[in-house]
């Protein structure tokens, strides 16, 4: 079970520079992955046009 992340984690002041990841990394060169935030799980959606999709 993951931790709630604290609100300082959100503090844009706290992170200078966001880290890049490549959506098709985390596709694993598919189409859609999985990210889990606070025991939720999230789908993350590329579509044909190439656009993001991230849905419950």
């Amino acid at each position: 079970m993951t931790a709630p992340l604290p609100s300082s984690a959100f503090d844009s002041a706290s992170q200078t520079t966001p880290p890049k990841h490549d959506a098709l990394d985390l596709t694993g060169y598919g189409k859609k992955a999985q990210i889990v935030l606070n025991d939720m799980v999230y789908t993350l959606t590329i579509t044909r046009a190439g656009k993001l999709i991230l849905t419950k």
